[in-house]
């Protein structure tokens, strides 16, 4: 089954959140990605209940750099505050990833369609996403397009090892995992000559549960178009 994809995607700024820093409401980013903010961003280009997004590995391609901007964030019963936040500035990335059936969907099975989902996800990479691209928050716009995952020259080619420490990894979606809880995952991020390579979902041995959760229930002519009746889009 053809299901990987490769794409560049950058932008001028990006924001993703360290959940530490948010507690004081001043919020700063990590570094590098988190797996996911990328798999946010492969939910833009395309994404269907039938599907399950695997983040395979990301190449940073550009220095990190940070930047401090003040913000008017909105507040709870209405208004703004004011805070501080450390972006990220002037970033690039490669992404390989790749998708898989939702297992924990069978009343989709029908729509589990072999070479269907992967053109209509290319196509939708070619024109830039079918939603648009964020880079971990909705006030850091991004681009995409195809590339070959290794091509040109990374800041970081050359360095053999860095560590991150304890990162944020993503969370468990009661739709991908049969259970009706949602899970925070964590790992220990170390990029390799300038590539993160992700570990599963399922291999993160640190979890933390956030709160009862079900999955939003999909139906056919309802909430839910089949693959055969998407068309051309």
């Amino acid at each position: 089954m053809q299901n990987s994809i490769s794409f560049r995607v950058w932008g001028r700024y990006a924001l993703f959140t360290d959940p530490v820093t948010k507690i004081g409401g001043e919020k700063c980013s990590y570094h590098v990605p988190t797996y996911e903010a990328i798999k946010g961003i492969l939910k833009s280009i395309y994404w269907k209940p039938t599907i399950t997004w695997i983040v395979d590995r990301v190449r940073v391609i550009k220095p990190v750099r940070t930047q401090t901007k003040g913000t008017k964030p909105l507040v709870w019963g209405g208004g703004n505050s004011l805070a501080i936040y450390t972006f990220l500035r002037d970033v690039e990335y490669q992404v390989e990833a790749h998708f898989e059936w939702n297992e924990h969907r069978p009343e989709l099975a029908n729509d589990r369609v072999d070479g269907k989902h992967f053109a209509i996800a290319k196509r939708m990479l070619e024109r830039g996403g079918r939603q648009d691209i964020f880079l971990g928050v909705r006030d850091c716009p991004g681009y995409v397009e195809p590339c070959d995952f290794g091509d040109g020259v990374g800041a970081y080619d050359d360095l053999d090892e860095l560590g991150f420490g304890l990162m944020f990894h993503g969370f468990d979606y009661p739709d991908e995992t049969g259970f009706d809880e949602l899970h925070s995952r964590f790992w220990r991020a170390t990029m390799k000559t300038g590539v993160l390579e992700f570990p599963r979902p399922e291999a993160c041995e640190i979890r933390r549960f956030v709160r009862e959760m079900k999955p939003k229930n999909f139906e056919e002519n309802v909430n839910f178009l089949p693959v055969e009746q998407e068309g051309v889009l």
